[in-house]
């Protein structure tokens, strides 16, 4: 796979995803390399003159007061490391931990926080030989960054901390460092708040959410789509002319992908002269209720976005460079400004939103799934979808697991970035708890997609329930995708792997290329 080459302002989601997921090689750009390498000559010159500037020539947090001499800078360095790796928990998996990765590489490549282009490089390196360090998930408030994951990550890079072994386990990050030829680094003035300072963990796992949210949502449009003709439900309801009546976007393009999924269904035409006037909210209203989860997805990938191609370093490094127009009468000058770009409200409040509107993905599905399996909503469909319903339970028990799903993401849905707790002696006052929000997020999206695959699997039983009348071409491939993983259900079977089998469906794509 061709490098990614970053420079701090346009790495994108989907790249993100490619150096996480398919150990897509990482480099640093030599335009930014430029700017990296001259604000770090700023440091340097703060450092041989001994001013006073924080987190360079002082302590951290509440010891900012604290003058650091020049022959302790390097001391200070692996202390900051060292005391930061505090981490507790399940770790972060190998695919967040590389996305976090790249993410802080990506922030440092901007040229604003003052470190060595090689800091840069060894992180480079480490993502293209597969070097991936053990970041317990938990220990962040998302205030000054994700300092206890940060640190985990600059352990490693001085030689120390643990990796993962590729196995499953670990072994010391000096073993690892050394079976990849990847030389430690000897951090200088700086560079250890410039790696621990960010909101990259957060960061990391939203984004890894977020992009597997983009196929959830297809895909629960196509699910909906097979639940509604399985509940000889119509596709009034999605006309083109309502959605243009209120016309946001996601509800515009769910009532355009149900069109296009119903076209042309047997099912649909063998009822369209029923008495039935509107179907219920769960299926009439999935424009409405998908369309939103669409915006959100939209509103929180701008966050993201933004946030992958910021500066969250504090201080943060501003040089003015001279012109090399010769007329120009600019000079070289230099400002370290200390400020809070490493809060993570506005990626928490994003996290946040992002769980609240997948919950509610997960929760219209089981009311769909509900119908088909309840003989007195099911539009006489057979009870629980069983074969012999009495001697066979069918999917009685499914819709009890969707419902326990469901239910524990109304939990995880509370806003972790409501909360907020002291810290560092009443210095960082007020946090995010951004962290917090993104590990909800990766649960949320977990069930979520359980959710819709026991809907799927109910969905394609119902259908097959109906034939010999048939459903649009479409939703036969989505029908065909599912029955891959999982045959119909003839008599009462063990079905916990079926379920696994279609999230697995689900997560690659398959059912939402129906829509394709």
């Amino acid at each position: 796979m061709n490098a990614l080459h970053i420079n701090g302002n346009d790495l994108t989601l989907e790249a993100v995803r490619e150096v996480a997921h398919e150990r897509r090689p990482v480099l640093l750009l030599p335009e930014a390399r430029e700017k990296v390498n001259a604000a770090r000559d700023v440091v340097d010159t703060l450092v041989a003159n001994n001013e006073v500037s924080y987190a360079i020539t002082t302590g951290v947090g509440k010891l900012s007061d604290v003058r650091i001499a020049g022959d302790q800078i390097r001391e200070l360095q692996i202390n900051l490391v060292r005391s930061h790796a505090v981490g507790v928990g399940e770790p972060l998996s190998i695919p967040e931990t590389r996305a976090m990765m790249v993410l802080r590489a990506n922030s440092l490549a901007k040229g604003f926080s003052g470190v060595r282009a090689v800091v840069i490089d060894t992180i480079c390196e480490l993502l293209t030989r597969g070097v991936t360090p053990w970041v317990p998930s938990q220990g962040s408030v998302g205030a000054s960054g994700d300092l206890a994951p940060l640190a985990h990550l600059a352990l490693l890079l001085v030689g120390e901390g643990e990796c993962h072994d590729g196995k499953g386990g670990r072994i010391p990050g000096a073993d690892a460092l050394k079976g990849a030829g990847v030389k430690p680094l000897v951090l200088e003035a700086k560079e250890a708040v410039s790696l621990i300072n960010g909101t990259q963990a957060m960061l990391a796992v939203g984004t890894l959410s977020l992009l597997a949210a983009d196929i959830l949502v297809d895909s629960a449009d196509v699910i909906g789509a097979m639940a509604c003709d399985a509940l000889k439900g119509t596709d009034a309801a999605f006309d083109e002319r309502i959605h243009k009546a209120r016309p946001h976007s996601g509800q515009i393009k769910t009532a355009a992908n149900l069109r296009k999924l119903l076209e042309g269904s047997a099912i649909r035409e063998s009822h369209r002269d029923c008495g039935r006037v509107q179907d219920a909210y769960s299926l009439r209203c999935m424009p409405q209720v998908h369309g939103a989860v669409r915006d959100t997805l939209v509103h929180c990938r701008s966050v993201f976005e933004i946030e992958t191609n910021s500066a969250v370093d504090n201080p943060l490094v501003f040089r003015n460079m001279p012109s090399r127009d010769l007329r120009s009468k600019d000079e070289d000058h230099a400002d370290v400004i200390s400020g809070g770009n490493f809060h993570g409200e506005p990626v928490a409040f994003a996290l946040d939103f992002l769980g609240i509107a997948l919950s509610a993905l997960a929760g219209i599905s089981e009311r769909r799934l509900e119908r088909m399996v309840n003989p007195a909503l099911s539009e006489g469909l057979p009870p629980f979808l069983a074969p012999g319903a009495g001697l066979n339970s069918g999917f009685m028990m499914p819709q009890v697991t969707a419902a326990a799903l469901v239910s524990e993401n109304k939990v995880l849905a509370h806003p972790a970035s409501v909360d907020s707790i002291t810290t560092s002696g009443n210095k960082e006052d007020y946090v995010s708890m951004g962290m917090a929000a993104a590990i909800k997020l990766k649960k949320i999206v977990e069930n979520a997609r359980n959710a819709l695959a026991i809907e799927a699997m109910a969905a394609a039983q119902a259908l097959d329930l109906l034939a010999p009348l048939k459903t649009s071409k479409r939703l036969q491939q989505a029908h065909a995708a599912i029955r891959s993983v999982s045959a119909k259900l003839e008599k009462d079977r063990v079905m916990y792997p079926d379920f696994a089998k279609i999230a697995e469906v689900i997560a690659s794509g398959k059912v939402a290329a129906a829509l394709r």
